[in-house]
């Protein structure tokens, strides 16, 4: 019996595609693959209301070691039952979707082939439409269909296999985004003067250097790590990651850049470096996009996830003059937020996680890393001819002076239900004020703490000056058997103090592990 629920990682599948790490077998296989490709075939033909033969599928896949031989089962696969078949070769995600909405490709549907971020051994699907990518409930069909599947099942004609170079079309039309927003033709080489810095962490996103900024007049000197190496041998292609986010630090002063700017493996997401070599990531990299979301839309919402800061906050709806939804982690959580707004009348331009991921109205809400690379491109353009820096666009945000983040591990069998009920008493404790004797803690904390309201993830927690001055979130992993807790303070010490408070209202449960608090 074929077993594939394990791959649905939200509304992605993700497995183990590569032996070599002690304890990881592999699980998708050619045999999963196949099968998803097919179940992805017949969710299109029901979809569309057309027969499988008259579809055509656009495939694409990032650096890793195993994607090409993942592509080429899911090429032959589909061909074998009639569907014409782009293959895109090196492609990254956004340029995926974006196959389905070009007039050169019109794709029905497409696949990307990546794991974002995660280990070597790591790959995976992502599913698209022209209405965006497909969502769990749509992955969790795709996976009732390919279980369902018998051996060697397949019918139809044969369709083909074309070689497409997707990666051209996109990057003219990125091109062509540029030179909109600089009121400028290629030939005019709009960026000469600017002196870029990349770093594509040897996944997908070296096509921008190429392609994008260089045709167009940028200096992109001292960028890095811009060839394909799906074994990552430099630091893992991760704007979240703390050595990716020195080495584009330091490239980027190093070679006095006016701005750098760094790609995860499959370019869904970016984080940028000021003139200064400093970050602009995590509260910074949602700072930038909303102000340039927010442009001609004074007044529009912008949708976070859970764990930004309340300085940011404050920025979004003080001097930007924006309002601000703080909803819950997971990049399609805060874009179908985005939409259901737009949806009921409320004009919303951004949808942004602290992980890099921005979906922007504009742009189909596609979490598109290079255009949110070339958003911010044509801004520091635009500034530097007036003698400013992008970093003047944030000069009113301020951040939080610690912050950390914990992985708690719950032991219990069923976690998640354990998980869940840790969160209701918790949220009852705080909503009680403040703490005695009969208190969970036994009158230690003398709490100081307040529920943040309205809040739609978890338990978020304000604590006063005299007890961390700052916050904590605590909430359940959706897949795995932990629960994450996010800590902030504005004052040195603060994040130790909070974790000591957080770890004496938990002592009570024994099957969460609260060692590292």
């Amino acid at each position: 019996m074929k077993e594939y629920k394990a791959l649905q990682n939200g509304s992605d599948i993700r497995g183990i595609a590569l032996e070599g790490i002690e304890g990881q077998s592999v699980n998708l296989t050619a045999e999963a693959a196949r099968d998803l490709s097919l179940a992805f075939a017949q969710w299109l033909s029901e979809k569309y209301r057309q027969p499988v033969n008259t579809l055509v599928i656009a495939l694409g896949r990032d650096s890793r070691l195993s994607g090409q031989a993942l592509l080429d089962v899911c090429a032959k696969t589909l061909a074998s039952v009639g569907v014409f078949v782009y293959d895109c070769g090196m492609a990254s995600t956004p340029a995926m979707f974006m196959s389905t909405i070009f007039p050169i490709t019109r794709a029905d549907g497409a696949i990307m082939i990546t794991a974002s971020h995660l280990p070597f051994n790591r790959n995976g699907f992502k599913y698209f439409t022209d209405e965006g990518g497909l969502d769990k409930p749509d992955i969790k069909e795709l996976i009732r269909i390919a279980e369902g599947l018998e051996d060697g099942e397949k019918g139809g004609s044969m369709g083909a296999i074309i070689p497409c170079k997707l990666m051209d079309y996109y990057s003219a039309h990125l091109r062509e985004v540029i030179c909109k927003g600089l009121n400028k033709t290629e030939e005019d080489k709009p960026l000469s003067g600017m002196h870029i810095v990349c770093d594509a962490g040897n996944g997908a996103g070296g096509f921008y250097v190429s392609k994008v900024l260089e045709p167009l007049g940028a200096d992109c000197s001292g960028s890095a790590f811009l060839e394909p190496d799906g074994s990552f041998p430099n630091h893992q292609p991760n704007p979240e990651n703390k050595e990716a986010m020195e080495a584009i630090c330091g490239a980027s002063k190093a070679a006095g850049a006016d701005l750098g700017l760094i790609f995860d493996t499959d370019v869904d997401r970016a984080a940028a470096v000021d003139s200064q070599g400093r970050p602009i990531a995590r509260n910074g990299i949602v700072a930038l996009a909303a102000a340039l979301a927010g442009e001609g839309h004074l007044g529009t919402t912008i949708v976070t996830d859970s764990i930004t800061s309340n300085q940011l906050g404050v920025f979004l709806t003080g001097p930007l003059g924006l309002k601000h939804l703080r909803f819950k982690r997971g990049y399609k959580n805060v874009i179908n937020k985005a939409i259901e707004l737009n949806g009921a009348g409320e004009d919303c331009q951004l949808a942004i996680e602290t992980s890099g991921h921005a979906a922007l109205k504009e742009n189909y809400f596609l979490d598109d890393g290079a255009y949110l690379a070339t958003k911010i491109v044509i801004k520091a353009a635009q500034l530097k001819a007036q003698g400013k820096t992008i970093e003047s666009l944030m000069e009113a945000l301020e951040e939080p002076l610690e912050a950390a983040e914990f992985r708690l591990n719950v032991n219990a069998e069923d976690f998640a239900a354990y998980a869940g009920s840790i969160l209701e008493e918790l949220e009852s404790w705080i909503a009680q004020g403040e703490c005695d004797e009969a208190h969970p803690c036994g009158g230690r904390c003398r709490c100081g703490m307040t529920l943040e309201k309205p809040n739609y993830e978890g338990v978020r927690v304000n604590c006063d000056a005299a007890n961390g001055d700052g916050w904590f979130l605590l909430r359940k992993s959706l897949h795995d058997p932990l629960m994450p807790l996010n800590i902030e303070s504005n004052k040195e010490g603060g994040v130790e103090i909070i974790a000591k408070k957080v770890k004496a209202l938990l002592a009570k449960y024994d099957q969460l592990d609260t060692s590292k608090l």
